[in-house]
């Protein structure tokens, strides 16, 4: 492996192009490498959510998702090959299920905020819904392994979840969305 990254700036992307895992030219504007690009810039997100102070278990739980997000990219790179496996979907399904025992049912929407742990988490959650978007447009037109879209789908899910845990573990709370409806409707339900 460090002969593979041992020179960075080889200019072979000077014209446009880039080389997948497979040493297949493609431009850079495919929508495999847009995919990829999503799925990396997701990755970099969790990293700087992992600068954050979090619990010691959502930290574990966020540095294997790097791993397997690194797989995930992996496996792009090399169109037919599959790194990324049905057992890490389940690994989210079973953190989801942790997470969300532990929270009260929502009454109204919340906003992407809080404390800057969980408003980071959020800022993840939108990147892994685009790279999710992302791998449907790349599916639409190559064919891809289930798994890796259904792990950014839960991963999306797990993330808002986790901006929940996060708030709370700083001794916060939610903070809900002021609807407009919902302040008109609360006089009229008053005088019922």
């Amino acid at each position: 492996m460090g002969n593979r990254l041992s020179q960075i700036a080889t200019r072979t992307g000077d014209a446009g192009t880039t080389g997948l895992g497979n040493n297949q030219r493609v431009s850079k504007s495919s929508l495999r490498i847009h995919a990829m690009g999503e799925v990396d810039e997701l990755n970099s997100q969790l990293g700087l959510l992992l600068c954050e102070a979090l619990p010691p278990e959502v930290r574990a739980l966020l540095d294997s998702i790097q791993h397997q997000l690194f797989n995930l990219g992996g496996e792009l790179s090399i169109p037919g090959y599959e790194l990324l496996g049905s057992a890490a979907v389940l690994e989210l399904d079973e953190a989801l299920a942790h997470y969300n025992a532990q929270l009260p049912p929502l009454q109204e929407f919340i906003l992407p905020a809080g404390n800057r742990a969980a408003a980071q988490a959020h800022v993840c959650r939108t990147v892994a819904r685009r790279a999710e978007r992302q791998l449907v447009a790349l599916g639409n037109e190559e064919a891809l392994h289930e798994a890796p879209r259904q792990y950014l789908n839960r991963l999306s899910d797990l993330l808002f979840v986790l901006a929940r845990v996060l708030n709370r573990a700083d001794g916060g709370d939610d903070v809900y969305w002021r609807s407009t409806r919902l302040q008109r409707a609360a006089p009229e339900a008053d005088q019922a």
